[in-house]
């Protein structure tokens, strides 16, 4: 087993497909990863699962690898238990109260798609005003908080940086689409993008939320949690009243939206 535990995740799973399922249970969703090789004993540091709840894991998975070896619970690894609520720093808390904006953009991408009239410069404007949204707030501004100051405190190679680079690479694709989409009046390419990019942003935001920024706040110093709030502090200076103007795009569509419905 301790031979496993440095080996990478979806080899292991490539090897012994069951034991998807069983982090599936722990609310590891390794299998649909694309991007780089988390070792197994990582995924145990990264996604903080609490004591008891870690050994009953990795019983189930020794159970898979070796069934005719005795599980030896004194090889693993003590530590103390995990909270559920999680209280995070004030610079992490920025990024999580910017995601709230970006999930309510989001959630309303059905309603953008199902109102929206591309054949009139006015329709085509609506979508083109939450492209600039995702642009400027959730890419220039939210993003860059992350790639040019967050995750240069952690070892950018490690597979949970990674697949954040992938994800941003991948939104920013699907943002381009959805404006050449609109350029060419091709409405199937403008609608796949947005539904692509919607199911995107709500899965990133919610391994960001509930695993990456968690086991980051563990791991920063406090005079690097100060050196990072003053740094965003200073991101929001550069932006001036940009990020409140976007929020208030935000409210406003949310307004049109519920007044159509009512």
């Amino acid at each position: 087993m301790d031979d496993y535990m440095e080996r990478g995740i979806k080899e292991i799973i490539s090897e012994r497909p069951e034991i998807e399922a069983i982090l599936e249970d722990y609310d590891i969703g390794c299998g649909p990863c694309t991007v780089g090789q988390c070792l197994l004993k990582d995924i145990m540091e990264v996604h903080a699962i609490p004591p008891e709840e870690e050994l009953e894991m990795i019983r189930r998975i020794h159970q898979v690898i070796d069934p005719d070896s005795p599980f030896k619970a004194n090889k693993i690894r003590k530590k103390k238990s995990t909270q559920k609520v999680v209280i995070f720093s004030p610079p992490m808390q920025k990024l999580v109260d910017e995601h709230k904006f970006i999930k309510r953009l989001v959630a309303h991408i059905p309603h953008i798609i199902t109102s929206m009239d591309l054949g009139t410069e006015e329709g085509r404007q609506r979508v083109l005003d939450g492209i600039d949204f995702i642009r400027n707030y959730a890419d220039r501004y939210h993003h860059a908080k992350e790639e040019d100051l967050l995750f240069k405190y952690f070892d950018e190679d490690l597979d949970i940086i990674q697949a954040m680079y992938e994800d941003h690479k991948n939104a920013r694709n699907h943002v381009k689409n959805i404006v050449m989409g609109i350029e060419t009046r091709n409405w199937d390419n403008v609608i796949t993008n947005l539904s692509a990019y919607q199911e995107l942003l709500t899965d990133h935001i919610r391994k960001e939320d509930d695993i990456l920024y968690p086991w980051m706040d563990r791991s920063i110093t406090t005079a690097q949690v100060g050196t990072l709030f003053s740094a965003f502090n200073e991101v929001d200076q550069r932006f001036g009243d940009a990020p409140t103007r976007y929020e208030k795009f935000v409210n406003e569509l949310e307004r049109d939206y519920q007044s159509n419905e009512e």
